[in-house]
């Protein structure tokens, strides 16, 4: 008699990267994440915490 093999979903994980540091490179990295993530059909959000005042640039 054949078997019969039930396929169950893999588990759904959710991911937080937090990328801090001096100098450059960091919302670079973030993006490359986000476009790799899409790219896998993965669901993304971005969000950039600024400090200091409204128009301070950093």
């Amino acid at each position: 008699m054949p078997e019969i093999t039930r396929l169950v979903p893999k588990e759904k994980k959710g991911l937080i990267v937090v990328i801090t540091g001096n100098g450059k490179g960091k919302t670079t990295s973030a993006l490359g994440i986000a476009v790799r993530a899409c790219g896998h059909d993965m669901r993304v959000s971005i969000i950039q915490l600024m400090k200091g005042d409204l128009y301070a640039g950093d």
